[in-house]
């Protein structure tokens, strides 16, 4: 089994945003040292939820700061780029990292992403597909020319081109949408489960694009689905609850907030004020604690890991670094992780 990391980037209030970057970069350089073959990040815009706005800037830092780890974008929003400029930057990135990009794309979940780029979110689904075609051919064929609903390419070829060949391998979000399941499945590229749903849930998912992919002749198999939880593994399972439990109650309270936004957003606003006014609750912490997490001891996380295995997943993937977690505690958690988890795999 392979295991990679995943972050938002979260940007709590007080915290220098330098400062999180800095950490982030070092949790990376970390990881390339302790054997996590990958580190994954989400695009988000106008948002503490996330410092990913670009984040194939961000990895392109961190690839001149690394030399083995790979790079994946979980997710890139297609329908807010233009998909030239999506595919220069794209191989740009792999060309300069020596060709260590993997590219997952996404449709993303928050309107006012879309309100604040000026995109019908109504017309989203039929972008996000169109760009994605556009980007892989761009990247493998010359004199490109297409003409679509929302597009139109004239004899383009791409320089630079990616180094991988034919192309960076391309993972293809999907949750609930069934139209976005059957997309993925017709470009015969892999899923690619984020930390959103509970995990029988994403199973179940896995296993439903698997027959659906077997069925469309493309047989994607379940090892190459990359799978995400949120993580963390201590000495004891009271100081991995202690450790998580703010980290993990402001991540759910700032997704349910920011969701409130259909334009503009929350940055100027105080979180605990919301807290105070709002009625609906978020999944409590022991929800997530049972169904949507790995939080725990070394013996607890490897039987939750190995369950997962034991259902085909091969690439697990530990987002450690959620909710403004505290850097120190992320680095011991990965390290040890790192001596008592990953010799079980």
């Amino acid at each position: 089994m392979q295991f990679g990391l995943f972050s938002h980037i979260p940007w709590p209030e007080g915290i220098d945003q330098k400062r999180i970057i800095d950490e982030t970069t070092a949790e990376v350089q970390y990881g390339e040292e302790l054997g996590f073959i990958g580190a994954w990040f989400a695009e988000h815009h106008f948002s503490r939820y996330g410092l990913g706005a670009s984040s194939l800037i961000l990895l392109s830092s961190m690839a001149a700061q690394t030399s083995t780890i790979r790079f994946g974008t979980a997710i890139l929003v297609p329908p807010l780029h233009h998909p030239i400029r999506l595919a220069e930057d794209t191989a740009t990135l792999d060309l300069v990292s020596g060709g260590r990009l993997d590219v997952g794309f996404g449709r993303g979940s928050a309107n006012y992403e879309y309100g604040g780029y000026n995109v019908d979110r109504e017309e989203s689904q039929g972008r996000f597909q169109e760009t994605i075609r556009i980007v892989q051919n761009l990247w493998t064929t010359p004199e490109y020319t297409h003409e679509g609903k929302y597009f139109k390419v004239n004899q383009a070829t791409l320089v630079p081109s990616p180094l991988q060949k034919p192309h960076p391998p391309m993972y293809i979000a999907a949750t609930l949408t069934q139209a976005t399941l059957e997309f993925v499945v017709s470009t015969g590229h892999p899923l690619i489960i984020g930390v959103v749903l509970d995990t029988k849930d994403a199973l179940d998912l896995c296993h439903r694009f698997v027959e659906m992919s077997k069925a469309s002749g493309h047989h994607v198999p379940m090892s190459r689905i990359p799978f995400s939880r949120y993580f963390y593994v201590a000495e004891t399972e009271e100081q991995a609850r202690q450790d998580t439990q703010a980290s993990l109650d402001w991540t759910l309270d700032m997704i349910q907030w920011r969701r409130t936004f259909s334009k503009g957003s929350e940055v100027h606003h105080r979180l605990d004020d919301w807290r105070r006014r709002h009625t609906e609750r978020p999944p409590s912490y022991e929800y997530l604690f049972e169904h949507r997490a790995i939080i725990g001891t070394p013996a607890s996380c490897i039987a939750k890991i190995k369950a997962i295995q034991a259902q085909g997943i091969d690439y697990f993937i530990c987002n450690f670094s959620f909710g403004g977690m505290d850097h120190a505690k992320v680095l011991r958690s990965m390290k040890l992780f790192a001596q008592e988890v990953m010799p079980h795999f």
